[in-house]
C-alpha cells in the first residue's frame, strides 16, 4: 500500500500487529542507519501505565518546534519499545528520539516523511487508532490457564474415543502450546473472526458479506466452545461419575449463535468486535438457519433440558439423529400448505463437529441363528444381518450459562458401509453402483417420514433402531473403557427415553449384553430395568406408538425374539405374582391382537422395562395413572412420578426479550434470576406501582413493534399497535382447536360488519396471529390452515372492518419466529380440549414474557393458574373429568346458536371453498365433535369478552401481565432437571474443578 506524501500511512486493522518484525526506529532526514537516542533510565516502573492493562496516548505539537511529541502512558514490558517504534515506522513516521519520563510514560519525537509535524487531525486520529490496536494486544493481560489440559492429558480425546499409540507424544510441549484459554477481549475476537474469514472460509478479509461474517464469527465462537467441551469431557473421564444420556428423536434447537454468546457471557465484546469490523450483530445473526431437528414441543423441551443440564453442571449427553432435511419447510401457497425440503445443512453448519473416527455398524433384516456354547449347552444367538449401514457421530457443544461445563448433543448420520460399487459401475450398471449409498443416507434424511404407507412405516422404524443402536454401542463402549465387567453399569449409566420413539433401545441393550458380551438373561434384564426411565407425552390412547409384529420381525428379527421373551416373562409375573388373568392379562400384554394383525405396544414395553415412568404436568401424570396406564399403576404405583415441564429462561426471556430482561434485573437489583427463576416473585410488590407499570408497558411495546415489523415483512400490512396481539402458535391438530379459534374470529368479523359506525368505536381491535405446521398426511389439519388463510384473505381486505380486526397465518413457524412472536404477544391461546394436552411449554414461555393466557384447565395450565392466580388468566371450558360423558352425549347437544352461525357462514361459502371445508364442518357436527368445540364455544366467547373488557383498563391489564411473569418461577427447566437428577437419575453435579498440578 502506497501512502500519500506527508500523510500517515493507514494500516489495515487485521494486519495491525507488527510485534513479530524486527525493526529499528529511524532518525528523520533519511538516516536509516543512525540509532534512535533514548533518554532517561529505562525500567518497567518508570512509566505511569496502570497495572490493570489501561493506557493513554497523547499528541503534543507545542512542546517542540520541529516534532510532534507522542506520549504513550502504559506499563512497560519486554519488547514494548521495539514494537511501538516498528508501528511508527509502518505508518511512514520517523522517530528522532525516545524518552522515558517518570510518571508520564514513553515520549516519542516523530515527524512525517517530509520532516514535518503531524498537524492534520485525521492523521492524529490514525496514530491513536493503530497505536491503540497494538497496545491492546500487548497489555490485555495473560490468558486464563487451562488446568484441565495438563492435569488430565490422558483423558478422552475430542470424540470420546481412546487414541492408540500416544506414547510418542511430547506432552509438555503440547500442553505449553495451548496452556491458556482464548481471550475474549474485542481485539482478540476480531483477530479470530478475520482469521476464520481468511483461513476457514478462504475469503478476502477486505471483502466479506454478512453471511460470511456470521460463519466466521460462529467458527470463532465454536473455538471457545470446543475448549470447554474438551476440558469438560476430560474432567468427566477422570471423575467417572454416573452419567445421564437423554435419548430423543427430536431436538428443536433453534439458532445457536446468540444463545451461545449469552451463555458464555461474551455478547458485548462480540457485538463490539463485529461493529468495529463494520458489521451489525442483528444483521449477522440473521444469516443463521434454524437447525431442523424437531417438530414441536417434544423437541423444544429436549433442547431446553440440555441447556439446563449444562447450566447445572450435570454429566449429561443428548443423543439423536442428524436429519439432513429435518421436518419440512412449510410454504403456504394460496392458503394451502406445501411441504418443501428444509435444506438447512446445504451451506454447512458451523456448530457441529464431525467425528469420522466415531462410527458404529447398524444392522437390519436377515435372520438369527442359534449356536450352543460350552459344556452346559448355553445358547448363543447370532444375528446374520441382511443389510448394514454405518452411523457417524456429529457433536454439538451445549454450553452452560456462565459455567465451564459444556454438555454434548451427539447426532448420528447414516452412511453406507461401502461408499461405491466400482464393479457395478464398470459393467455399466451406474444406478446399482450408488444404490447402497442412497439407501443408507435415506435413513437420516427426513424427520418423521409419512407413515401412511408400509414403506413409510418401515423407514420410521429404521430411524428409531438406527438412533438407539448407535447410541447404545457408544454408551457401552465408553463404559467398558474404564470398567472390566458390567456390575457397575447401573451405577454409572442413566438413560431417559423421551417418549416412545427410542423404546427399541430396550431390546437393543439386551441384545448387546447377551449376544455380544455373553451375559445371561437374568443379569441383562436386571441391568436394563435399572438404567432406563421413560417420559410419556400423551394421554390419548390412539397416540401411543404401535408397530406391526410382522414389520419388526422382518426388520429386526433378533429384537422381536427379545420382545417376545420380555412379554412372556412379564405375563408370567402378572399371573403368578399378581393373580391377573383373562382379558385383563391381554389388556396389559406388550403384544396385542388387532384388526390389523399383531402389534407391539411400545409404551407398554417402555413401561415394563423402565424403573420410572413420568408424566410432564401434574394433571397429565394423574390422568395417565387413571386411564391409559391404570392397570400398570395398580401393580407398580412406585414407578409413576410427575415432572412438570419447564423452559429455559436464558433463551425464552433473557435472550429473546432483552428490554424486559433488563427491566427485571434493574427492578430486582440482581441478574441471579437467570439461573434462579423463582426470584421473579419479587416483581409482585411492583405490580400496582404506576411508574413501574409504565416501564412495563414501554418494554411490551418494544416487543410488539418487532412483531409488527415481522408481520409487515410477511404481508406488507401496517398493523394497529393499539390492538390486542392475539396469538396461537403450535402444531396444527384438532385437539389443539385452532378450528375453534378461527370460528370465533368469523363470528367477531360478522358482528363488526353488522355494527353501525358509532358502535364500532367501542370495539377493541384485534390482530389474530396463528402459526404451525400440519403433518404431511393429516388432511383435516391442512384444511384448517386453508380455512385460516381464507378467513384472513376476506377479513384483511374488508375496508369496513379496517384496523378493528386482522388475521394472519405465519408460515413455517419455528424457534426463531417464536423468539419474536412470544415477547410481542398480549394474549395467547392454550385452548385444547381438557384432558388432551400433556403439558404444553409455549404457555410457560408466553406467561414468562407477560402475555396473558386464554385457555382451558388442561396440561400445565392448571399449575400455571396455581402459580400466577386463575384471576390473572381467562379460563373457560369443561373439566377433564366431564369430557368422557359429554362425548357420549354430544350427538344430542343443543348446539349454541352462535356456534351454528359461524359454522354456517363457512358452510355457505362466505369465505369461498365451501366444498373443500365440508369435511371440517362434518368433523364438528353431531357425535363426531370428539374435541367438544360446540360444548366449549359459548364459554370461550365469554372469556373473549372478558379479554376485551379488561384490555380497556390498562392498569388492570398491566397488573395481570406483571403478575404473570412474577408467577413463572416454577416453570424453569432448571427446576425440572434438578428434579429428574434427584428423583429419577440419581446423578450429582460435576462442576469442573480439577486439583492443581494433578497429572495422570
Amino acid at each position: 500500500m502506497m501512502a500519500k506524501a506527508g500523510r500517515v500511512r493507514r494500516l489495515p486493522t487485521a494486519r495491525a500487529s507488527v510485534s513479530g518484525r524486527r525493526v529499528v526506529a529511524q532518525r528523520r532526514r533519511g538516516d536509516l542507519a543512525a540509532p534512535v537516542r533514548v533518554a532517561g533510565s529505562v525500567g518497567p516502573r518508570q512509566t505511569g501505565g496502570a497495572k490493570d492493562g489501561s493506557f493513554k496516548i497523547a499528541l503534543d505539537n507545542e512542546g517542540h518546534e520541529d516534532f510532534t511529541i507522542v506520549t504513550v502512558d502504559v506499563a512497560d514490558k519486554p519488547g514494548l519499545l521495539t514494537v511501538l517504534s516498528s508501528t511508527f515506522h509502518d505508518m511512514n513516521l520517523n522517530v528522532e528520539k525516545v524518552e522515558y519520563a517518570q510518571g508520564e510514560g514513553i515520549k516519542f519525537w516523530v515527524a512525517d516523511e517530509n520532516e514535518a509535524k503531524i498537524e492534520d487531525a485525521e492523521d492524529g486520529e490514525n496514530i491513536k487508532q493503530y497505536l491503540s490496536i497494538v497496545l491492546h494486544k500487548l497489555v490485555r493481560g495473560s490468558n486464563k490457564a487451562r488446568p484441565y489440559a495438563q492435569a488430565f492429558s490422558e483423558g478422552a480425546d475430542s470424540g470420546g474415543v481412546p487414541v492408540e499409540g500416544g506414547d510418542h507424544l511430547n506432552r509438555e510441549l503440547l500442553y505449553s502450546l495451548l496452556d491458556s484459554y482464548l481471550k475474549n477481549d474485542v481485539v482478540s475476537i476480531q483477530e479470530s473472526i478475520v482469521h476464520h474469514v481468511e483461513f476457514t472460509l478462504a475469503r478476502s478479509r477486505y471483502k466479506f458479506d454478512n453471511r460470511e461474517a456470521y460463519f466466521a464469527a460462529a467458527h470463532s465462537l465454536r473455538d471457545r466452545l470446543i475448549e470447554r467441551w474438551n476440558d469438560t469431557q476430560a474432567w468427566l473421564k477422570y471423575k467417572d461419575p454416573k452419567r445421564v444420556y437423554y435419548l430423543s428423536m427430536e431436538f428443536l434447537m433453534g439458532r445457536t449463535f446468540l444463545n451461545a454468546l449469552h451463555n458464555l457471557g461474551v455478547i458485548a465484546p462480540y457485538q463490539e468486535a463485529l461493529s468495529g469490523l463494520g458489521y451489525e450483530m442483528e444483521n449477522v445473526q440473521q444469516a443463521e438457519r434454524d437447525a431442523a431437528l424437531g417438530n414441536g414441543g417434544l423437541g423444544r423441551l429436549a433442547s431446553c433440558f440440555l441447556d439446563s443440564m449444562a447450566t447445572l453442571n450435570l454429566p449429561a449427553w443428548g443423543y439423536g439423529i442428524r436429519y439432513e432435511y429435518g421436518m419440512f419447510r412449510q410454504v403456504v401457497s394460496e392458503g394451502f400448505q406445501k411441504e418443501q425440503p428444509d435444506y438447512w445443512l446445504t451451506f454447512g453448519y458451523p456448530w457441529e463437529i464431525e467425528r469420522p473416527h466415531v462410527t458404529y455398524p447398524v444392522k437390519f433384516y436377515g435372520h438369527v441363528s442359534v449356536h450352543e456354547e460350552g459344556s452346559d449347552g448355553r445358547q448363543n444367538f447370532v444375528w446374520n444381518a441382511g443389510e448394514e449401514v454405518t452411523a457417524v457421530a456429529y457433536d454439538n457443544p451445549i454450553p452452560g450459562f456462565k459455567t465451564p461445563t459444556c454438555a454434548n448433543l451427539r447426532l448420528w448420520a447414516a452412511k453406507p458401509c461401502q461408499e461405491f460399487d466400482l464393479e457395478a459401475f464398470n459393467t455399466g450398471d451406474y444406478v446399482s453402483s450408488i444404490i447402497d449409498k442412497q439407501k443408507a443416507e435415506t435413513i437420516t434424511s427426513v424427520l418423521y417420514p409419512d407413515d401412511k404407507t408400509f414403506e413409510g412405516k418401515e423407514l420410521r422404524l429404521k430411524q428409531q433402531h438406527f438412533m438407539v443402536s448407535a447410541t447404545l454401542q457408544d454408551i457401552v463402549r465408553r463404559y467398558k473403557e474404564q470398567h472390566k465387567d458390567f456390575d457397575a453399569f447401573p451405577e454409572k449409566v442413566a438413560m431417559q427415553l423421551n417418549d416412545t420413539h427410542p423404546t427399541l433401545g430396550i431390546p437393543e441393550l439386551m441384545r448387546i449384553l447377551m449376544d455380544e458380551n455373553r451375559l445371561g438373561w437374568t443379569q441383562s434384564w436386571d441391568i436394563t430395568t435399572k438404567v432406563f426411565s421413560f417420559t410419556n407425552h400423551t394421554v390419548l390412547p390412539e397416540a401411543l406408538e404401535q408397530w406391526p409384529v410382522s414389520l419388526v420381525e422382518k426388520l429386526l428379527p433378533r429384537h422381536m425374539q427379545i420382545i417376545y421373551d420380555i412379554n412372556w416373562r412379564f405375563l408370567q409375573e402378572l399371573q403368578q405374582n399378581h393373580g391377573i388373568s383373562g382379558d385383563k392379562l391381554g389388556n396389559m400384554s406388550i403384544i396385542v391382537d388387532t384388526e390389523y394383525g399383531k402389534m407391539v405396544r411400545m409404551a407398554y414395553l417402555a413401561l415394563v422395562a423402565s424403573h420410572t415412568v413420568n408424566g410432564v404436568a401434574a394433571m397429565h401424570s394423574k390422568l395417565i395413572k387413571e386411564t391409559i396406564f391404570k392397570d400398570f399403576n395398580a401393580i407398580w404405583p412406585e414407578k409413576f412420578q410427575n415432572k412438570t415441564n419447564g423452559v429455559t429462561q436464558r433463551r425464552w426471556l433473557a435472550q429473546c426479550n432483552p428490554p424486559l430482561a433488563k427491566l427485571i434485573t434493574d427492578t430486582l437489583g440482581t441478574e441471579a434470576w437467570v439461573t434462579h427463576l423463582d426470584l421473579l416473585q419479587g416483581l409482585r410488590e411492583h405490580a400496582e406501582d404506576e411508574e413501574f407499570q409504565q416501564k412495563w408497558a414501554g418494554v411490551k411495546k418494544e416487543a410488539k413493534v418487532k412483531l409488527a415489523n415481522m408481520i409487515k415483512d410477511l404481508s406488507g400490512d401496517e398493523v394497529n399497535m393499539e390492538a390486542i396481539f392475539d396469538v396461537q402458535v403450535k402444531r396444527i391438530h384438532e385437539y389443539k382447536r385452532q378450528f375453534m379459534n378461527i370460528l370465533s374470529v368469523v363470528l367477531r368479523y360478522d358482528r363488526i360488519k353488522s355494527m353501525s359506525p358509532e358502535e364500532r368505536k367501542d370495539v377493541v381491535p384485534r390482530v389474530v396471529i396463528i402459526g404451525g405446521k400440519a403433518a404431511p398426511g393429516y388432511d383435516l389439519a391442512k384444511r384448517i390452515i386453508k380455512l385460516i388463510s381464507a378467513v384472513s384473505e376476506t377479513v384483511n381486505k374488508d375496508s369496513e372492518v379496517g384496523d378493528l380486526l386482522k388475521v394472519y397465518f405465519v408460515p413455517d413457524y419455528n424457534v426463531s419466529l417464536a423468539e419474536v412472536i412470544i415477547p410481542g404477544s398480549d394474549l395467547n391461546q392454550q385452548i385444547s380440549t381438557a384432558g388432551t394436552e400433556a403439558s404444553g411449554t409455549s404457555n410457560m414461555k408466553f406467561a414468562m414474557n407477560g402475555s396473558l393466557i386464554i385457555g382451558t384447565m388442561d396440561g400445565a395450565n392448571v399449575e400455571i393458574a396455581e402459580e400466577i392466580g386463575e384471576e390473572n388468566m381467562f379460563i373457560f371450558g369443561v373439566d377433564a373429568k366431564e369430557v368422557p360423558e359429554l362425548r357420549e352425549q354430544r350427538e344430542y347437544l343443543q348446539v349454541d346458536p352462535q356456534f351454528q352461525h359461524a359454522v354456517n357462514m363457512i358452510k355457505n361459502g362466505h369465505f369461498g371453498w365451501n366444498d373443500y371445508f365440508n369435511p371440517l364442518i362434518d368433523s364438528v357436527t353431531g357425535g363426531r365433535d370428539w374435541y367438544l368445540l360446540a360444548n366449549d364455544f359459548n364459554s370461550y366467547l365469554q372469556a373473549q369478552e372478558r379479554v376485551d373488557s379488561e384490555w380497556r383498563d390498562k392498569k388492570v391489564w398491566l397488573k395481570k401481565s406483571i403478575l404473570s411473569t412474577a408467577g413463572s418461577g416454577k416453570f424453569s427447566s432448571d427446576r425440572t432437571i434438578h428434579e429428574y437428577a434427584e428423583d429419577i437419575w440419581k446423578v450429582e453435579p460435576q462442576p469442573p474443578s480439577p486439583p492443581e498440578g494433578r497429572r495422570e
